[in-house]
């Protein structure tokens, strides 16, 4: 079980409760970026992580505001100095999480939505071992349909997909789903509403965990 980090004493409690890092991963197609987004205006306290990344900016996008946008040349020293917690190659675009991005607004008593891929969320727990600060924040959730089935419908849904991309991904969604028990939390997507109420509540539990919470005045 997760160590959520030691209980300070009562002297040095703060009167909110401690920051989280909310990660949520899912297959694709399986609602993440519906319920990040769903999350964001529910919570206006909760701040997404700001991507790093090589490619170009699109129309209407602001450095600092969309992604932090990098040269090549900036994006790999900053890898090779170990900056990113987590980083990625996406149709020859290099993509990275700035381990101060995270520090920074934990830092500063922000709540952070992280919305990454399964093998993401893997390489943020393992950093995250070595960095207290982000393990006592860190609480991971993976979305999914309650069945392969119901993952394929939404897909076909979407009408976005070929049939065979369609496949191609259900065969990649199966081996994301088989990673669900290294998350803290299952939430089985029904519907946008449902899935947000349970999100809300995932968050509500988190920030009342003795450990992150203030001491009570008696």
């Amino acid at each position: 079980m997760k160590n959520r980090g030691s209980k300070p004493g009562a002297g040095s409690r703060s009167k909110h409760s401690a920051p989280l890092l909310i990660l949520i991963s899912a297959p694709s197609g399986g609602g993440k970026t519906t319920l990040c987004q769903q999350l964001l205006a529910a919570r206006p306290g909760v701040t997404r992580a700001i991507t790093c990344t090589t490619r170009a900016p699109r129309s209407g996008e602001k450095d600092g505001v969309d992604y932090y946008f990098f040269e090549p040349a900036e994006f790999q020293r900053r890898q090779q100095a170990g900056e990113f917690i987590e980083h990625a190659t996406v149709f020859g675009w290099s993509y990275g999480i700035l381990r101060s991005e995270l520090l920074d607004k934990l830092r500063s008593g922000r709540d952070i939505l992280l919305n990454v891929d399964v093998q993401g969320a893997a390489t943020i727990r393992k950093r995250a071992q070595d960095e207290p600060e982000l393990q006592d924040a860190l609480v991971t959730v993976f979305l999914t349909p309650p069945s392969i089935k119901v993952l394929e419908e939404r897909l076909k849904k979407r009408a976005a997909d070929a049939p065979e991309e369609i496949q191609k991904r259900l065969g990649i969604a199966r081996q994301e789903i088989a990673h669900w028990a290294h998350f803290d939390y299952l939430l089985i997507s029904l519907s946008v509403q449902e899935d947000l109420r349970r999100m809300l509540a995932i968050v509500e539990a988190e920030k009342m965990r003795a450990a992150r919470s203030p001491a009570p005045e008696f």
